[in-house]
Parts: C-alpha cells; sequence; structure tokens
C-alpha cells in the first residue's frame, strides 16, 4: 500500500519521481492569474489564525462545509474562529475524492511544515502549531516561501493601481503585477452599470457620451496598467458571442438606450459584449499584450443566497451553453485584420476541452510560441482527472511543449502549494508516456518539456 501523500505523492513511475524531484519541484512560480488582493500586499497583511487564512473568503471550502451539512453560521457566520475551524476539520475527512482534501494537506506540510491528517481529533494540534508559525508570517512570507517570481492580481480598468506602485518600490522579491479585467464595462445590464460608466470617464479623463467614446476610454486604461507592468487582460464569457457582429450604429444604439435606462434583450447584450472584444482586443494586439477568456461559468445561481451574502460566495457551477461558433468567429474578425493578439482560452465545462484545444490550431502562425493557448484546468476542473484531461487534451490537439503552465485563480495566499499539485500530474503523465513506450526516456528532452510548462513558457510568453 502507498503511503498517504509521501514525497512521490502521485508520481506513479520512476520517470516521474526523477523529473518531479530534480526539475519541476523547486522552479519559481509564475502565477499569471490570481485574486490575491494588492492591498493585502502592500500593507503586509498578517492572518490572526488559521481559520483567517483558510476559511475567511474562500467559497471552495464553504461549499464544501455546506454540502457537509455545516450551518452557514459555522461558515460566512458570526461563530468564533476556533468553532469555524473545527467544523472544517470535522467535515473535511468526508470529502475523498475532492482537490480541497489534497490542497488542504499540501499547504499543512508546505507551509506549516505540519504532518497530521486533518480531522476533529488532530483539530487542537493543528491549530496551536499552525498559529504558532502564523505568528511570525505576513503574506510576504508566503509568497516568498512558495517561490512566487510573479503574481499577477485582478484589477478593474478604473483601479488606480496606488498600492501596485506601493508594492513595486518595497523590498519584496515577487513582482506583483496588475492585470485588466473589465468585467464592469463588459457586463452593460449588470445594475449600477451607469454609475460604472461615470467613474471610467473620471479616471480616463474622457467623456463618455457614446460606445465609441467607452472603447476609448478602456483603451486608455490599457495604457494605464501597461505603464505599470500590465501585460494580460481576463474576460468572463457567460453568455454565446453572437456569429454576426453588429454594426457601428448598432452598437451606439444599444449603448445609448441602456445609459438612458432601457432594457436590453440577451441579443443585444451579447451585440455588445462581442463589439467590446473585439474593439479592445486590437488595443491588446497593439501593446503586445495576452487576452484570456474565461468561459462558461452559471454565475449567483441561488437568488436568496445572493441576496444575503452576495457574489463569490458559492454559489456558481458549470453551463452547458454553446459558444464555439460565436467565438471563432470573434477570432476570425481579429485575425482577419492581423490584429489577434496572444489568446489563451479557460473552459468551465469539461466538455469543451475537444473543443478549444482543436479551435486554437486555428489561429497560430508562427509569431509566439503558442500563440492562442488552451488554458489549465480551471475552477470546478481543477483536480487530479481535471487536469489529466487538460493536459491529454492539449497534448492529443496541439504543442505541450508550449503550454504555459498553471494558475492559482484563488484570493488565498495559502493556495500556491496548487502548482506542486499541477506538477506533479505533469510529471506523472510523462512518466507514464515514457513507460507505456510512447515517448523515449530521454530525460534530457523531458527536462526541457517540464521546465518549460511549470516555468519558462509563460515567463516567455507573457514578457514578464
Amino acid at each position: 500500500m502507498t503511503a498517504f501523500m509521501d514525497k512521490d505523492f502521485l508520481l506513479t513511475t520512476d520517470v516521474a519521481r526523477k523529473l518531479y524531484h530534480e526539475v519541476a519541484a523547486d522552479l519559481p512560480v509564475i502565477d499569471y492569474h490570481s485574486h490575491l488582493q494588492q492591498g493585502e500586499i502592500a500593507e503586509r497583511k498578517k492572518f490572526r489564525n488559521i481559520a483567517e487564512l483558510w476559511l475567511a473568503g474562500d467559497h471552495y471550502k464553504w461549499r464544501l462545509m455546506r454540502t457537509a451539512g455545516v450551518a452557514e453560521e459555522y461558515c460566512t457566520g458570526n461563530r468564533s474562529d476556533r468553532e469555524k475551524f473545527d467544523a472544517f476539520c470535522k467535515v473535511l475527512p468526508l470529502a475523498i475524492g475532492n482537490p480541497i482534501y489534497h490542497w488542504s494537506h499540501l499547504e499543512l506540510r508546505r507551509i506549516f511544515g505540519i504532518d497530521l491528517i486533518i480531522n476533529e481529533k488532530n483539530a487542537d494540534a493543528i491549530w496551536e502549531q499552525a498559529n504558532a508559525k502564523l505568528a511570525g508570517m505576513d503574506t510576504w512570507s508566503f509568497l516568498e516561501q512558495a517561490k512566487v517570481e510573479i503574481a499577477c492580481t485582478t484589477d478593474d480598468p478604473a483601479d488606480d493601481l496606488l498600492q501596485h506602485a506601493e508594492i513595486a518600490n518595497s523590498g519584496l522579491k515577487t513582482r506583483v503585477l496588475p492585470a485588466y479585467r473589465p468585467d464592469n464595462a463588459m457586463r452593460i445590464s449588470k445594475e449600477g452599470f451607469a454609475d460604472y460608466v461615470t467613474r471610467l470617464s473620471a479616471v480616463a479623463d474622457i467623456k463618455i457620451d457614446s460606445f465609441a467614446s467607452m472603447m476609448a476610454a478602456l483603451a486608455r486604461r490599457v495604457e494605464f496598467f501597461h505603464a505599470r507592468g500590465g501585460r494580460i487582460s481576463d474576460h468572463a464569457i457567460d453568455m454565446p458571442l453572437p456569429v454576426v457582429a453588429a454594426t457601428p450604429d448598432q452598437l451606439e444604439s444599444i449603448f445609448a438606450r441602456r445609459i438612458a435606462g432601457e432594457t436590453l434583450s440577451e441579443l443585444e447584450q451579447a451585440q455588445y459584449l462581442r463589439g467590446l472584444l473585439e474593439s479592445i482586443g486590437t488595443v491588446y494586439a497593439k501593446f503586445g499584450w495576452t487576452m484570456c477568456f474565461h468561459i462558461g461559468a452559471m454565475r449567483s445561481n441561488n437568488l436568496r443566497m445572493l441576496q444575503t451574502l452576495g457574489p463569490d460566495t458559492g454559489f456558481d457551477s458549470i453551463s452547458d451553453m454553446t459558444t464555439s461558433n460565436g467565438l471563432v468567429s470573434l477570432l476570425s474578425a481579429l485575425d482577419a485584420n492581423d490584429q489577434l493578439p496572444k489568446t489563451m482560452l479557460f473552459n468551465l465545462n469539461p466538455a469543451m476541452n475537444e473543443v478549444l484545444s482543436t479551435m486554437i490550431g486555428n489561429f497560430q502562425d508562427g509569431s509566439v510560441a503558442g500563440k492562442v493557448q488552451f488554458g489549465p484546468a480551471w475552477w470546478f476542473n481543477d483536480h487530479k482527472l481535471g487536469n489529466l484531461a487538460q493536459i491529454l487534451a492539449f497534448g492529443n490537439h496541439s504543442v505541450l511543449g508550449v503550454f504555459v503552465g498553471m494558475v492559482t485563480d484563488s484570493r488565498s495566499f495559502a493556495s500556491y502549494p496548487r502548482h506542486d499539485y499541477f506538477r506533479r500530474l505533469v510529471c506523472r503523465q510523462f512518466g507514464e508516456w515514457v513507460e507505456g513506450g510512447e515517448y523515449p526516456n530521454d530525460f534530457e528532452a523531458l527536462s526541457t518539456i517540464v521546465r518549460g510548462i511549470c516555468y519558462e513558457n509563460a515567463k516567455n510568453y507573457f514578457g514578464l
């Protein structure tokens, strides 16, 4: 019987073990998509205890706890930190097969050096030992301990990025860079859209009274981000994109009617989104940026809990929407004018693995290795089988050696062991290919690919 999560965890062959321990394990981390808060980095936030670190704001764990029968007061409610921690420890053993079980134990070992099983019996010892270690740590400690060379936050175009300037001028070894996320500009029917336009107008110093001026303001903010190290944009694609683009006159009409307070149809919302992405995509191409699309989330599905807790609290799921035709049309329109930027396609629905891993081949032009990328396993796909499925789809349909690797996609400073989890799975798959006679046992060639996927490709691809 294999020991529980020993040093060779997930590594099933001699080749995998050699690749991981000699090549992948100690590489620096390029975390090109996270939800870390720039303010918590700038102020060097300290965590009062492991409950705050693990459970405050982590909707993955809240969702698990609710499903296991834990009352809301122990998740987001007013129970004490210790009570919340105890509740988590009590139910985690039920989550066999869930990546949170593995991640939590990896975090406990790699961050705190604690080799205990997380359960009700060990809660006292874990609480005391972890909190003793946390007393001497802050947000910088997590980044430096995990060898995070670059971390990209997620920032609204209207953000002033002042705390990014503070971080850049500090002694932090990790480079913390902004990433441009214009969701508030994209969601034209969201309550508060007109107020957001007013805010964006002020920071961009452009009077926004039309679709064209809205795009001009967003473009000016791209320039602002670029001057402060930004090289990546991120977009949530939560509705199918239309195959036929709206005309400029139609886009102006849609924008004007929404600002006037009218309700738009789903088609008009999609037309606006397509028009915005096509316009801003040309700006990304001009600045040499990468445009990331996160496709296929159904967000805030529980209206009662949305009204109680707000968004991003654990009530999202996978959408089965079909968006391939509209997505291809958008990419083709940008490519037709040689203005398709480097692009990364993340999918939440694993049924789209083959769709997107073949779609990326339509728009490679030799200018950049893997110019259009099939993004890593994201959110509900970020588990053992989900990562392996993504690796296999990329390998089957593209050139796996140009893949830019993993992201945390997390708000937690404790989440960096997820990169270790991913690296183990990469080495596992490579080892199985070699053991099966599907790739030569050429350690130098294998090492080159592993270093690329786990570190070097991302650094080169994003120009960081």
